[in-house]
């Protein structure tokens, strides 16, 4: 079903590129009709990064007198203060900065957000993690949109600085591309939800105020206010042609915090939604199918982690019970869905690298590199997955900065990096002995010389979660 919503996806993906947008605008050069904005950087704790924040949104090209930027400062180490001597001088220039801080993090980012909303005196909110540089004219860009005044959110497409930095970036930037084209573009061209990413968009006040403001009650509180929004009959527009860039975690310690949060936090949300979509009266059926499987998207982390457990007991038992192999050649249907992902994920990987015989081949071996690392995270993100749904409350855990241009040389003295070792790590390690015995298994299950049907299956497990178990013992998670 998941395999069949993604190829819907991209049909309506192609056929948006057949419209063209008419879209009423603001005309920003008409000073009557420039709307004041609120520029909001949640941050805690971001040594590394801050300093580049800040001269950056310093940069942006809106009229001052209409611009106001609010640092919600959660840090509870020295940045507080080298943040706040900072802000001073950007002050003394004439810009309209505040730095906020709270006495706790109540509500973690999403609790920082609705504090800072409370005295926000722009029209309209633009939010930015503190790994995030917008261009210049980011703002000009996006903010004519609201002339729509049904619109309460203008969302843009992430940029990757680092993307070629190793293979972790890569995957990672494989994965947020797909997203940001085929899902983004794919749902929001016919009107289905999609969600504001948490960073990179701006909202209506009005809006967030309309949807009940943020809540700090599950780990996603980006796509829990945007399901709330959306269900109130609020409009969001996708911006695939501006892109924000950004820094991807380059240790699989940090990648693990941001995929756990992810992850449990959209178990969290279709915990939360699920009954709200589906009493809703006012989308479509249609909409309502899209949404569901959106909000389960990390639940199939789950289901592949169940699916390849078990598939050494079932390599045994099809070739011992000879009157069951013929429900196994009927099973053998369901590779359909990773064919669909396979054409799917090519259109949005010749978007952004060309096409070719040589850039397809590229593909073909970036696409089972990152199925298979995908695959080595899914006990990880299972475990995430279980807890969202179940309910288990955990805290917030930001996901590292590195500024790795600036501190490339050292950034293995990062202080916030997790030192401790995780127990999953060990199970991790396991699971690679386990999938290697599924390949021996291929060679001596059998009459008639070994069944290999399997074999590219365990291969991908073997080596997903030998990548991730290495990987971690080296980065000490």
């Amino acid at each position: 079903m998941y395999a069949l919503a993604q190829l819907n996806l991209l049909y309506n993906y192609l056929s948006s590129k057949k419209i063209r947008d008419k879209c009423d605008t603001f005309d920003l050069n008409n000073p009557d009709e420039v709307p004041f904005v609120t520029v909001q950087l949640p941050v805690f704790n971001e040594m590394y990064v801050m300093e580049r924040l800040l001269d950056n949104i310093a940069l942006l090209d809106y009229p001052k007198d209409k611009l106001e930027i609010q640092v919600l400062d959660d840090s509870t180490d020295e940045t507080v203060h080298t943040t706040k001597a900072h802000i001073e001088k950007l002050a003394a220039t004439g810009l309209d900065i505040k730095h906020i801080t709270r006495t706790n993090r109540a509500g973690f980012k999403a609790g920082a957000l609705k504090e800072g909303l409370k005295i926000a005196t722009g029209e309209f909110i633009a939010i930015f993690d503190a790994d995030f540089l917008p261009q210049p004219n980011w703002l000009k860009r996006t903010v004519p949109y609201f002339k729509n005044e049904e619109i309460g959110v203008v969302q843009t497409r992430w940029g990757h600085i680092n993307r070629n930095y190793s293979l972790l970036t890569r995957i990672q930037a494989f994965a947020l591309d797909a997203h940001f084209t085929l899902e983004q573009v794919g749902r929001n061209s016919k009107g289905h939800f999609i969600n504001f990413n948490g960073t990179a968009g701006v909202w209506r006040k009005e809006c967030i105020i309309d949807a009940g403001n943020w809540e700090g009650d599950t780990l996603t509180e980006d796509l829990d206010l945007s399901y709330r929004a959306q269900l109130k009959n609020w409009k969001f527009k996708y911006l695939e042609d501006v892109e924000t860039p950004a820094e991807l975690p380059i240790v699989i310690s940090a990648a693990r915090s941001q995929q756990f949060r992810w992850n449990k936090g959209g178990a969290e949300n279709f915990r939360k939604m699920l009954w709200r979509v589906v009493k809703s009266k006012n989308i479509s059926i249609k909409t309502k199918v899209h949404g569901l499987l959106h909000l389960l998207n990390s639940s199939m982390f789950l289901s592949i982690f169940v699916v390849a457990v078990l598939s050494i007991p079932m390599l045994y038992i099809k070739n011992e019970y000879a009157h069951l192999r013929d429900y196994f050649y009927v099973m053998s249907f369901f590779i359909m869905s990773t064919i669909i992902f396979f054409v799917c994920y090519w259109f949005m990987y010749r978007n952004i690298y060309g096409s070719g015989y040589r850039k397809f081949f590229g593909y073909i071996g970036m696409f089972f590199t990152f199925f298979s690392i995908a695959m080595g995270f899914s006990l990880h993100n299972s475990i995430a997955v279980i807890e969202g749904h179940v309910g288990k409350k955990s805290e917030f855990v930001r996901t590292p900065k590195f500024n790795i241009r600036k501190f490339k040389d050292n950034w293995k003295n990062n202080k916030y990096l997790r030192k401790k070792m995780s127990s999953n790590v060990i199970i991790e390690g396991l699971l690679t002995l386990y999938f290697a015995f599924g390949l021996y298994s291929a060679f001596i299950v059998g009459d008639q010389g070994g069944d290999f049907g399997l074999f590219p299956f365990h291969l991908m497990l073997c080596i997903g979660f030998g990548y991730v178990f290495f990987k971690s013992l080296r980065s000490k998670v």
